[in-house]
């Protein structure tokens, strides 16, 4: 290896170190934000008690949020760009659109769980909070296995490709489901073998001592759920994005910023879901494109920048397709 390349690959690495330093920095603040931190030190020094100053998120900040969360992830693509070049920034955008888009219908279930078990709008950020830093944590590691066995095992790439190909088809073949089944969901029934489950609100809490014994309240439940739910969403978005790229801090920070911008969203999107009418074709045609993306890779590898363009015109097509659909007037007799 000549000086030169070696110095490079020096750089290289350095620049690498740096980026990861500064992801984890932007990572710590904004969650600390998210999870209320500020906000629970406002409640220490006005003395009151967590319920009396519990926050409820308006649109107008979600909207806010959602933008701010929006523009931090494009800043963080400008770095990569100035760092590890054009390519390398193309994939983060294509990855963080990609999760962004797959995220919305998790959104459906958050409203099903929370609507459910009468969990009102003001504790719904609690729960989601947490959830969303249960995920980060869960996310990560799965990458790392799931970009390990792509680099190890090259057949692998037909397992994640049928994999999104299987999900497409159970969408399709998928009923809507109007309520959750406590009694039959898996992650309710796990959850009451550690302990007994109590389903009447207690403020703001995921357990109480009722008799001198741990109860799960209705806000423990709703989080055993979500992120069951988010283990299963996973299995299937991170293959998306690891058919776009294989670096480990790509798929990582395009993942995580994805997330870091879901609970606002949420709060944005949360009443107007039922007019996003073409959303659920929208995205199994897109993960019917990254499946066939990866199964075909071997005999005809499509460039990032032309699934990023395809992505963009499928989000875009179901974005300005459902806000154009009329809505359905009742007939009057």
């Amino acid at each position: 290896m000549s000086p030169e390349s070696s110095v490079a690959t020096a750089d290289s690495s350095i620049v690498t170190i740096e980026l990861w330093i500064l992801f984890f920095v932007i990572l710590a603040v904004t969650i600390a934000i998210d999870l209320g931190v500020f906000h629970k030190i406002k409640r220490k020094l006005s003395k009151t008690t967590s319920t009396e100053l519990e926050h409820v998120m308006s649109s107008k900040e979600a909207l806010g949020w959602t933008l701010t969360w929006i523009s931090l992830a494009g800043v963080f693509a400008g770095f990569i760009y100035f760092t590890l070049g054009n390519d390398k920034m193309i994939e983060f955008v294509t990855g963080y659109a990609l999760e962004k888009s797959l995220s919305v219908d998790n959104m459906f279930v958050f409203l099903l769980v929370f609507s459910t078990l009468g969990i009102p709008h003001k504790y719904q950020h609690r729960v989601l909070s947490y959830g969303i830093l249960s995920a980060i944590a869960m996310r990560i590691v799965l990458i790392v296995v799931g970009a390990s066995l792509l680099e190890n095992f090259q057949w692998m790439i037909y397992i994640f490709g049928g994999l999104l190909w299987y999900t497409a088809i159970r969408m399709i073949m998928q009923k809507e489901e109007k309520k959750i089944e406590l009694e039959k969901n898996i992650a309710v029934r796990f959850l009451k073998k550690f302990m007994p489950v109590n389903l009447s609100l207690v403020g703001n809490k995921f357990i109480v001592p009722i008799n001198g014994i741990m109860h799960a309240t209705p806000l423990l439940v709703a989080l055993a759920i979500i992120e069951l739910t988010d283990l299963v969403f996973a299995m299937d978005s991170i293959p998306a994005v690891l058919a776009i790229t294989t670096d480990p801090f790509i798929v990582i920070t395009s993942n995580v910023f994805a997330i870091l911008g879901l609970r606002a969203l949420y709060f944005l999107i949360g009443g107007m879901m039922e007019r996003f009418h073409y959303l659920k074709p929208g995205l199994i045609v897109l993960l019917l494109f990254i499946g066939t993306k990866m199964i075909i890779s071997d005999i005809y590898h499509i460039p990032t920048v032309t699934s990023l363009m395809i992505v963009f015109i499928i989000l875009t097509t179901v974005i300005v397709g459902s806000l154009l659909r009329k809505p359905k007037t009742a007939k009057h007799e």
